[in-house]
């Protein structure tokens, strides 16, 4: 039923939007199986459903893309990338609460990035295993012997970093200066920050991204649709003004059914 639910409710927002909308929502970043922590990401699988959508959309028809997630591997959202930045026709990214790592690399291909003053995006510097690719480099100009397996690691390191500027690079040109996308993709790509650093809107318009800060009520009210696993307890409660019942924050309870938008596709 949820599932049926979130696919009439993007019928809609691609009505009200005149536009293909694919999601890219991790909302259940965590859960457990057999007691034993799985975690959600961009993955090969993510890769080929959204090449799928974007290669099915028609030359000039629109892209809105709504992420929310915590990252996931280069390639697949590499791929992600390059393929919205050669869709012919405009691309919305539309971040309502955070679209870290892998997920700002695919936001800044689209044309326009919609997002709330206090959701974020995050850097893009690679991450080999449990070790930031820049921290490994760091490691190795420390004076004194390093092991030939450290040796290794930061050469695959300053490889790792250099093909995610140059890529990020490559995305930013389309809507900045050579020297200025170079300058931000260096910036995001080269620990400047620690991973989980979150970019909040006013340091992406600093940036010179193409920001619109404020998500519509149509994506906010899909964000409903993807609640967090059955059996888990939310921390957080609140209470609105007075008259007004207590409640959790949204998708913490038995999702309600979205108002339809509103037809002016205005968000």
């Amino acid at each position: 039923m949820l599932a049926a639910q979130r696919r009439r409710w993007l019928a809609k927002i691609s009505s009200a939007r005149s536009a293909t909308v694919i999601t890219l929502i991790h909302r259940q970043e965590t859960f457990s199986f057999l007691g034993l922590p799985l975690v959600r990401h961009i993955d090969i699988d993510d890769a080929e459903s959204v090449l799928r959508a974007i290669r099915e959309t028609p030359s000039g028809r629109p892209i809105e893309i709504i992420l929310h997630t915590p990252g996931g591997l280069v390639l697949a959202a590499s791929q992600i990338a390059i393929a919205l930045a050669d869709h012919e026709g405009t691309v919305t990214a539309v971040v309502p609460h955070y679209a870290m790592s892998g997920g700002t690399l695919i936001a800044l291909a689209a044309d326009e990035i919609v997002i709330d003053r206090h959701a974020a995006l995050g850097p893009v510097d690679p991450q080999l295993g449990q070790y930031p690719a820049a921290s490994i480099l760091a490691a190795i100009e420390r004076p004194g012997q390093h092991q030939d397996e450290t040796l290794i690691y930061g050469d695959v390191a300053w490889k790792a970093m250099r093909q995610v500027q140059d890529l990020v690079a490559q995305l930013l040109e389309r809507q900045m200066s050579p020297d200025r996308a170079e300058d931000v993709a260096s910036l995001l790509s080269r620990g400047t920050w620690t991973h989980d650093h979150p970019l909040m809107a006013s340091d992406l318009e600093a940036f010179g991204l193409p920001i619109k800060i404020g998500v519509g009520d149509e994506e906010r009210e899909l964000m409903e649709l993807y609640p967090q696993p059955r059996g888990r307890q939310s921390a957080v409660e609140y209470f609105g003004a007075p008259g007004t019942p207590p409640g959790l924050p949204p998708g913490r309870e038995r999702p309600r059914r979205p108002k339809p938008p509103r037809p002016s596709g205005s968000r």
